[in-house]
């Protein structure tokens, strides 16, 4: 077992409003989230009393706690507002990615019940058809759309936000969705406690200041964005400067206007910063940290950034399912472990085990790594055999990830068991894509790897098995029009026969290995 290094940190027994925004109210003017964008601005003090309106307004039409709330839109600063308002009431914030198709929305606000959603005007379209087909009651958008309930209506209610008993041990207030090591995507339970423990706990190692600004560029729909780009940095009172989506001479610019000083991403955009000429016409000086997490990150690519940048590299890892963070390099040990995730954080312990076994791998070896700790979800929604599959009885959370550690604890992954797939840090389950191939009427079987790829990382391919005369080209465009744009299928090769066992299973590393022996020269 692995133990972290650092002391155990103090975990307050309070909700995620009352822990986030306890020191808003005394930062008074100070720019709390601010639209890169627009320039458009919302003060601590704002946040609190838009908190409150938006709470009251959706306590008066219904809203209550244990009623599921849907995010369908991109970064901006009321997503900030909306999200703790919902929380305020003891409601569940359910996060969903505004590049879905319809149908894939519908699918995941059915699953969970949500009552009501809020989307954004280019959005508007896909979520009313999405929620009239799951039966959702009221659609809010920021801004105007036809079909819509203007969220500027809410915050007109006037009074204060029911009193609501909150256990944060046990109420969700996060409801991510993750494919986890296998299978389709998944409701994680995330808890008032999971989300205060884990900025308790990140805050230890990333030591984000009151006077730090910070660019939000990754998505807050997904758990490294939701938590350690929104909900920590307004706990330590910095400033945020929200994104919509990555481009990068955006990116460039909002960093050298802003004089952002800690950024948080993933490797496509490192592998960017490091190698585009474009950065070099930008002032990027203020940039003092940068952590690159939600997948691998070389060491070369690591140390090249830092370089360029001049900025102190360090490196993260998590899962949704662990509120996000479990592992990252300190600051003030930022460049000293190029490569590595780091050190287990406070209050969390590991384990490298035998895939096969489960035994614990002698000290230098190599296996799955596993974790516990207060950051480690409630179980999957509605979904207790994949939550047994995923915890065993004594807490252990199987990551899928294969991991070595060194003398000083710190931890690199250097493999991956499960069949997740990670395009620029965006999950893709494989066996959602197989399950839309086979809708197609010419095709019998279907399998969907991951094959690496420089600047996403890794890159879906299918596997397929036609029963009549069926073109590569056509099998992508069939998947495209059905899925949102980072789930395509990149790469098509027609076969014969699926490898599969005995019992059905499709065998993954087969087609892995014809791969890799594809890709190696001679």
């Amino acid at each position: 077992m692995i133990r972290s290094p650092f002391p155990d940190v103090e975990i307050p027994d309070v909700s995620l409003p009352d822990f986030v925004l306890a020191g808003a109210g005394e930062l008074g003017d100070k720019p709390a989230l601010i639209d890169g964008p627009s320039g458009r601005t919302i003060s601590y003090a704002q946040l609190v009393e838009s908190v409150r309106a938006v709470a009251v307004g959706l306590a008066e039409r219904g809203f209550g706690k244990g009623d599921v709330f849907a995010h369908f839109a991109p970064n901006l600063p009321e997503y900030a507002v909306t999200f703790h308002a919902v929380a305020t009431l003891g409601g569940i914030n359910t996060t969903a990615n505004p590049l879905f198709t319809a149908e894939e929305l519908e699918r995941q606000l059915r699953d969970c019940g949500a009552r009501m959603l809020v989307t954004v005007p280019e959005q508007a379209e896909k979520a009313r058809a999405a929620a009239r087909a799951a039966g959702v009651q009221e659609i809010f958008v920021y801004g105007e759309a036809d079909g819509a309930t203007p969220f500027s209506s809410l915050p007109e209610a006037a009074g204060e936000p029911p009193e609501v008993a909150i256990e944060p041990p046990e109420d969700v207030v996060a409801l991510p969705y993750s494919s986890g090591t296998t299978g389709l995507p998944k409701g994680v339970m995330l808890t008032h406690r999971n989300l205060v423990a884990n900025i308790c706990q990140t805050i230890a190692h990333q030591r984000t200041r009151e006077d730090d600004r910070v660019i939000a560029v990754l998505p807050f729909f997904h758990i490294y964005g939701l938590v350690v780009l929104m909900n920590m940095p307004l706990y330590r009172g910095a400033t945020i400067v929200t994104m919509p989506r990555f481009d990068l001479p955006e990116f460039l610019r909002v960093v050298q206007q802003y004089r952002i000083t800690r950024a948080w991403v993933v490797p496509p955009i490192v592998l960017a910063l490091a190698k585009q000429p474009l950065v070099d016409e930008f002032d990027l000086s203020s940039l003092e940290f940068m952590l690159s997490g939600a997948a691998p990150l070389s060491a070369e690519l690591e140390v090249a950034c830092g370089k360029r940048l001049g900025c102190r590299m360090l490196q993260g890892y998590g899962l949704t399912e662990t509120s996000p963070t479990t592992h990252s390099v300190p600051d003030d040990l930022a460049g000293q472990m190029p490569g590595s995730i780091g050190p287990p954080l406070p209050n969390t312990e590991c384990r490298i085990v035998d895939v096969a076994s489960g035994e614990d791998v002698p000290a230098g070896g190599r296996g799955e790594l596993l974790i516990r700790g207060p950051q480690v979800m409630n179980g999957y929604l509605n979904n207790p055999q994949a939550t047994a599959l995923a915890i065993d009885p004594d807490g252990w959370l199987r990551t899928g990830d294969i991991a070595t550690v060194d003398e000083h604890a710190a931890v690199r992954i250097v493999d991956r068991v499960k069949e997740l797939i990670k395009y620029k840090g965006s999950q893709i389950a494989p066996a959602e894509l197989e399950a839309l191939l086979l809708t197609h009427p010419a095709i019998a079987d279907a399998a969907v790897i991951g094959i690496p790829d420089e600047e996403a990382g890794e890159v879906p391919k299918a596997f397929v098995v036609p029963t009549a005369p069926l073109t590569p080209e056509e099998v992508s465009a069939f998947v495209a029009e059905r899925v949102a744009p980072y789930k395509k299928v990149r790469a098509v090769e027609i076969l014969e026969e699926i490898p599969k066992s005995p019992s059905g299973k499709i065998l993954r590393r087969v087609l892995i290995d014809r791969e890799r022996a594809a890709a190696t020269p001679g």
